[in-house]
């Protein structure tokens, strides 16, 4: 995603273009269109928009394409290619059949697993043909050489599912992606190197990229077109064109993957302002837009002329960040929009038709100016909600893929049950001082150590979560530290402070004995766009210093949060809940559900800051600050009957945790 695209004002087209566009609008129930088909069933009435109970007679012009489907397609020769037939409009064939790709995005990473099925099936029976996903090295790759592709990282089973459903895939590998991950998918370890130049060919990055690449394209060989699988299209890197440091890159990324034995179609994807930078020789070109811009497709023309067009990324909605305002878009403005795709055959992608949720800490971050994390939400606006339930631009897409279809689209799925639940006052606590000892031991260090820079991990470093830092001082002054990217600041259990990006001093009282100085610093989410992806360490990043005079002696503890951390803390001796509690502490509460757990949304009206971890699931960040109200807790991670939640609340303990089956986005 291109973050400063949507604060872009929509050029407008002379009137001869907009005529032109309407023209060709109102031409769309004539146009022999490209559809990849269905299987022919009848609707069911299900009592909600856009349920139809009698399929609508076909009209004789549209095509029946149910045979250009991964499960009817035998003859795999010929995959997604682009066709310039003489004296006729460019398009993309499909084993050797004329095809026009309608895709929606779907980040497996970011959906349960058990909820996969729901989510493809409904894209399908809105009428796409196509589901397009990144690949986050930094989930995959969480250490050197240790990859992980299972549960809900198993991309090959997602593929495959995709297939099943009826679906074609592009796949988009990076090994950049932006999507407001962290980091834009590159793995914090890649930042220990202190001449790291990300995103070039500078040679500690392409040595990362050939041994990731090794391991990750031979498990995508096997699911590619002319291998019999569903991917027909493949991204080199993601919007290069934007960043365009390194002439050398994206063609010793192009070559990376040929080598490796990907043959399906290659493609790069950049906005119109940075296709020219962007493009390389023998890939074709795509474009990312929120608006029909007939002006940004002369400029694609002019980049390679005689090619069928692709939208790579139609945005139809946008993300959220920590204390911005909640951002929509106009269903009626993406229906007209996708309705001129059509009618100018133009293959397109919505981004996103489902985006699911930022779980964890895997959420990335932007700085013009200001840090702001991106939100657990990733809602995005999307067809489909955070939780997959159906929207307005959802109906109005099913309707309108269904007038050009020639034979009826699936029946509509059924909504995932959502439930409100009783409310749930956590009865135990434990400090974060109290827990210290059920952390691994501290790292000891002269001066402040990075979190990547950790000796931990098997050389690779801290990702994620908070690190504590721990000196003795003797003395008051003017305290100042570098902190990435906001920290509280302590003299022995006693909050003295806050510190971040704009805010790098503060007073320390005067005391009368030496006293422990505690700086706790949180990760709120490494920038995943723009040269500021090269300078995101995090923690303390230098010297820290008391009166100018720098502080020596740390123990600093890791607190990533992970799963066994939470195992060891079973053993604590937990103390109830007093009437008034400050932060930072370890919340524990059992919410209690039926014998069939439904999905629902925590609201944590009286809380502060900080996350929520329940059965082994990290929940996400919420926050004071909003937009976002809720947290998304699926059915399918919930146990029937009890079910443990911890909140770790940065500042001051709230009364109940609540539940509701509305989100509060």
């Amino acid at each position: 995603m291109i973050l400063e695209s949507r604060d872009r004002v929509p050029r407008r087209a002379p009137c001869r273009d907009r005529r032109r566009r309407w023209t060709r609008a109102l031409a769309v129930a004539f146009l022999p269109l490209i559809f990849s088909g269905f299987a022919p069933r009848p609707r069911q009435k299900l009592g909600l928009p856009g349920a139809s109970a009698q399929p609508r007679p076909a009209p004789s012009s549209l095509f029946n394409w149910s045979h250009l489907t991964p499960l009817e397609l035998e003859d795999r020769a010929a995959g997604l290619e682009p066709q310039s037939p003489g004296g006729r409009k460019p398009c993309f064939t499909l084993g050797g059949h004329k095809f026009q790709v309608f895709g929606g995005s779907i980040h497996y990473f970011r959906v349960p697993r058990a909820y996969w099925g729901d989510r493809l099936r409904k894209l399908k029976a809105c009428g796409f043909n196509t589901v397009t996903t990144y690949v986050p090295w930094n989930l995959h790759e969480p250490e050197r050489g240790k990859f992980d592709f299972s549960g809900n990282l198993d991309m090959e089973a997602f593929v495959l599912l995709a297939a099943e459903m009826g679906l074609w895939v592009i796949l988009r590998p990076g090994p950049y992606i932006c999507s407001e991950i962290d980091l834009g998918g590159l793995p914090s370890w890649l930042l220990q190197d202190p001449k790291m130049v990300l995103r070039t060919t500078y040679s500690g990055f392409v040595e990362a990229v050939d041994k990731y690449f090794d391991h990750l394209i031979s498990r995508v060989v096997p699911l590619q077109y002319r291998r019999g699988g569903p991917i027909i299209a493949v991204q080199v890197e993601n919007e290069y064109g934007s960043f365009a440091e390194d002439r050398g890159y994206m063609p010793y990324l192009q070559k990376a993957l040929l080598e490796r034995g990907i043959v399906e179609l290659l493609v790069t994807s950049d906005d119109a302002e940075n296709l020219l930078k962007g493009h390389i020789k023998g890939v074709l070109a795509t474009i990312n837009m929120n608006s029909f811009q007939e002006s940004d497709f002369k400029l694609l023309s002019y980049v390679q002329s005689n090619k069928p067009i692709m939208v790579m990324e139609f945005w139809v909605g946008w993300f959220d960040t920590w204390g911005s305002e909640h951002k929509v878009k106009n269903p009626k403005d993406v229906e007209e929009t996708v309705t001129k795709f059509i009618a100018s055959e133009i293959s397109f992608n919505v981004y996103m038709f489902h985006g699911g949720t930022n779980f964890g800490f895997m959420n990335g971050a932007t700085d013009f100016g200001i840090h702001r994390g991106v939100v657990t939400s990733y809602d995005y606006d999307a067809v489909l909600t955070e939780a997959g339930d159906y929207t307005e631009k959802y109906f109005k897409l099913r309707r309108l893929f269904g007038s050009v279809s020639a034979i009826p689209l699936p029946p509509l799925p059924e909504l995932t049950p959502k439930a409100e639940y009783p409310s749930v006052k956590p009865s135990l606590y434990l400090p974060l001082w109290d827990v210290l000892q059920y952390l691994n031991e501290p790292v000891m260090s002269n001066t402040p150590v990075n979190m990547e820079n950790l000796p931990i991990n098997g050389g690779n470093g801290q990702s994620y979560g908070f690190v504590l830092y721990e000196t003795s001082i003797c003395s008051g002054g003017s305290l100042r530290a570098d902190v990435h990217d906001t920290a509280q600041v302590f003299l022995n259990e006693v909050n003295i402070g806050h510190l971040h990006d704009h805010a790098k001093t503060l007073t320390v009282p005067t005391m009368t004995r030496c006293q422990l100085l505690r700086i706790l610093v949180e990760n709120q989410g490494r920038v995943n766009f723009s040269w500021k992806i090269q300078d995101q360490r995090k923690g303390l990043t230098g010297s820290v210093t008391i009166n100018n005079t720098p502080l020596q002696g740390f123990a600093i503890y890791s607190l990533e949060m992970t799963m066994s951390f939470f195992e060891r803390l079973r053993s604590a001796t937990w103390r109830p809940v007093p009437k008034a509690c400050l932060g930072p502490a370890f919340y524990l509460g059992t919410l209690k559900v039926d014998s069939s757990p439904k999905d629902t949304f925590l609201r944590l009206r009286t809380w502060n800051s900080g996350f929520v971890f329940i059965n082994g699931h990290n929940l996400g960040r919420y926050s004071i600050m909003g937009p976002q109200g809720t947290l998304y807790l699926p059915g399918a991670w919930l146990h029937p009957e009890d079910n443990e939640i911890i909140l770790f609340e940065k500042r001051k303990c709230g009364s109940y945790i609540q539940t509701t089956n509305e989100p509060v986005l």
